[in-house]
């Protein structure tokens, strides 16, 4: 792979368009990692998989279905994009654990154990208690670790993190996070716990969605980048990755859903502005998904090799997926 840069965003949840597929093509993207699932159960999340399907059917030209490595290997020789399914929830799989194998058959390679709230599997990073990974949690995560499902922990809490990365045989990840210490957020991720999932074998792919930027929408390119540079000096370069979490072309209303789901009457607007039932503005390096080659200027700008750039854009998410896509 040395024809050009491997660019890997390990999360988004836009509002899928052939035009954002052009976008991704612009932006010279090989693989993204898509949510297919926020609070939807496994019926219908089986119906958004459908809905993908019939994308990929259509738009062939230009997006193919991700599996492996191999098939982002392909989506980097014939200059398209690889989809991965992933979910921000565990909600998919039900009380069922069998799902876990039957949603990996179906193409889905990363599951959160949780999404703000406390589920069946762990307690979310918004809860004021944390008991930690729950019994069904534990089979889950056993279970996983045998097929090739990521655990992530990206809207997990900390006990439960922690608990996450000593009970999984394999490396996990937080698929769309910043350090806490660059900006200070329920969402963002303490220097231990990076430290751990990192020094483990895991992955953090850095988040460009506004609540968890210094500066909010304001937040400069050279920041983001300087605290790329300064978590490269905390945890080295080879567990550093981009996951934007960018949600472009989505209306205002989804908001309510990710927050939301179905388990409130009241809205929850999280953290942010005092009334967070809106999507934020982007910064104006990153509005949409073929912005994403601003990053590597941003990251050469701030110091990083040739070398070191290729592995955060991409080449450390590809490496990852080699080692944890398959079964046990």
């Amino acid at each position: 792979m040395t024809k050009k840069h491997l660019f890997i965003d390990n999360l988004q949840y836009s509002n899928w368009s052939p035009k954002i597929f052009d976008e991704m093509k612009e932006g010279n993207l090989t693989a993204v990692h898509v949510t297919i699932s926020y609070h939807e159960n496994f019926r219908q999340t089986i119906e958004n998989i459908i809905t993908w399907n019939k994308f990929i059917e259509l738009y062939s030209d230009r997006i193919m279905l991700g599996r492996s490595a191999e098939d982002v290997r392909i989506a980097y020789d014939t200059n398209k994009t690889a989809i991965i399914f992933g979910f921000q929830n565990c909600s998919p799989i039900e009380e069922n654990i069998g799902l876990i194998e039957v949603l990996h058959q179906l193409g889905v390679r990363f599951m959160q154990l949780s999404y703000n709230n406390q589920s069946l599997l762990a307690t979310g990073c918004y809860e004021i208690n944390d008991p930690g990974i729950t019994r069904f949690g534990k089979q889950a995560i056993k279970e996983m670790n045998r097929i090739g499902m990521v655990i992530d922990i990206s809207h997990t809490s900390e006990n439960s993190s922690f608990e996450a990365i000593k009970l999984s045989k394999r490396p996990i990840v937080i698929s769309h996070a910043n350090p806490d210490w660059w900006h200070p957020s329920k969402r963002n991720k303490s220097d231990s716990l990076i430290k751990e999932v990192t020094s483990s074998g895991g992955m953090i792919g850095f988040s460009i969605y506004p609540h968890h930027l210094k500066d909010g929408s304001n937040c400069t390119l050279e920041s983001f980048s300087a605290m790329i540079a300064k978590s490269a000096d905390r945890y080295g370069v080879d567990n550093l990755g981009i996951g934007s979490d960018i949600c472009q072309n989505q209306p205002d209303n989804v908001v309510e859903w990710m927050r939301n789901g179905t388990w409130s009457k009241e809205i929850d607007y999280g953290e942010g502005s005092k009334n967070n039932s809106e999507f934020p503005n982007q910064p104006e390096w990153y509005r949409k998904t073929s912005d994403f080659p601003n990053i590597l200027e941003g990251l050469k700008n701030v110091g990083f090799n040739n070398e070191e750039c290729s592995k955060i854009m991409g080449l450390n998410w590809f490496k990852f997926y080699e080692g944890n896509f398959c079964g046990s």
